[in-house]
């Protein structure tokens, strides 16, 4: 049952929205079961594909709704993303038969052509956000398997869905919206945790936010993107992060959070705070210089340095290596005692027991080598149409499928 302050522990990770629409929450991002409400085990479709090595758990969910061996009539995405895209591989393969649509601007990203933008983990100020680094942004190929999606706004497989063009997360973004009853999967337009932090995250505590910023390139797009959303007055909003919201609390926090996106969402500094990404129908075409906080430049210059000292005592430690090497080669055949014995030098004095060997010891150290020494030194070093045309007239410089 629907509920505005449902929780993880409230709440399964495989679950019915409303009739029509389940859920399955595979780790921190939400994929959608969609089906006929008058026909529950009729034909349905996967709305995205949540993350890497997923394919068996979203296989057998289905199985549990619709029987075995019923592949969907179609998948549709909300964006390219790895974790919105991470099964799919191993969807296509169990179901050869299915086709994949996305957002003609997001085919770029789905075919192999372009890399997304880099994420950027200066912003949102959380776990998730400072890991982004990691997150894959290489382009998938799933090739003819994954086709625009109509032009005329219908779904494949839905009857009585549309799909809306809602870039700023990514350039093709899409939401979904069944009309009679104002359902609406939003993907990553905007979210019902705050995606940026690791607690909230695993706590899945409902609070409308923006979309999950690290990953944003087009902040004004994505502003634009959220109002529009925001316009249709939806009964139920099921994110790509977070437990779907519904009713009067969600609108109000909806029409209380626009005003202040800015405040609210967009980073104060950031590498598409204020210059975003530029893409076109091919792909990515330019992206803004990354910005580093004053901490991390901290952390960059005393890891250089850190770094120098050590490149300078693995110097010296072969140079000390080369002119003990070149010494003993010099010592050959000839009368040198430099690795003599302690005692042939220092012979010691008769007792009545014989040589005092035990007074005249060195220390526990005296009679390692140079050699010795270098090896120990060494062991301590250490919206829409408006937004196509926007997107589509860009003009610069095709920019190879990674970024720094």
């Amino acid at each position: 049952m629907l509920s505005n302050e449902a929780s993880r522990a409230t709440t399964p990770a495989f679950d019915a929205v409303v009739p029509g629409l389940s859920v399955l929450r595979d780790v921190f991002a939400n994929l959608y079961y969609a089906f006929s409400q008058d026909q529950p085990q009729g034909p349905w479709v996967l709305i995205d594909a949540g993350l890497p090595g997923s394919a068996d758990k979203i296989r057998k969910h289905a199985e549990e709704l619709f029987g075995a061996n019923t592949p969907p009539a179609a998948i549709v995405l909300t964006h390219g993303h790895f974790d919105h895209v991470g099964a799919l591989d191993g969807l296509l393969t169990a179901w050869p038969d299915v086709s994949v649509y996305a957002h003609t601007l997001e085919l770029p990203y789905l075919t192999g052509r372009s890399s997304f933008p880099p994420p950027d983990p200066t912003v949102g100020g959380g776990m998730m956000a400072y890991l982004s680094f990691a997150y894959p942004k290489h382009p998938y190929d799933f090739g003819t398997r994954v086709q625009a999606l109509p032009a005329d706004g219908s779904v494949p497989g839905l009857p009585g869905w549309r799909w809306v063009h809602t870039p700023g997360h990514t350039f093709g973004h899409v939401s979904f919206f069944r009309e009679h009853d104002k359902v609406l999967v939003a993907g990553d337009a905007f979210t019902t945790v705050f995606a940026e932090s690791g607690t909230a995250t695993y706590t899945q505590k409902q609070e409308v936010h923006g979309p999950p910023a690290y990953f944003t390139p087009d902040w004004d797009a994505a502003r634009t993107s959220m109002e529009l959303l925001a316009r249709l007055e939806p009964e139920v909003a099921a994110t790509g992060h977070g437990i779907p919201m519904h009713g009067e609390e969600l609108r109000r926090q909806l029409a209380a959070f626009i005003p202040r996106f800015d405040e609210l969402a967009r980073p104060k500094v950031g590498r598409y705070a204020h210059h975003p990404a530029i893409a076109d129908a091919d792909g990515v075409r330019s992206v803004p210089p990354p910005v580093v906080k004053p901490w991390v430049k901290g952390l960059a210059v005393a890891g250089l340095a850190l770094t120098a000292v050590a490149l300078a005592m693995a110097g010296n430690d072969k140079k000390g290596k080369r002119k003990n090497k070149k010494a003993r080669s010099n010592s050959k055949g000839k009368s040198d005692s430099t690795y003599r014995a302690w005692y042939r030098d220092n012979p010691a004095s008769q007792g009545p027991s014989g040589p005092d060997w035990q007074s005249r010891r060195p220390s526990a150290f005296a009679d390692q080598s140079p050699h010795g020494q270098d090896n120990a030194t060494h062991q301590q070093s250490p919206d829409s149409s408006h937004a196509d045309q926007r997107y589509s007239d860009q003009r610069s410089r095709k920019i190879e499928t990674q970024y720094p």
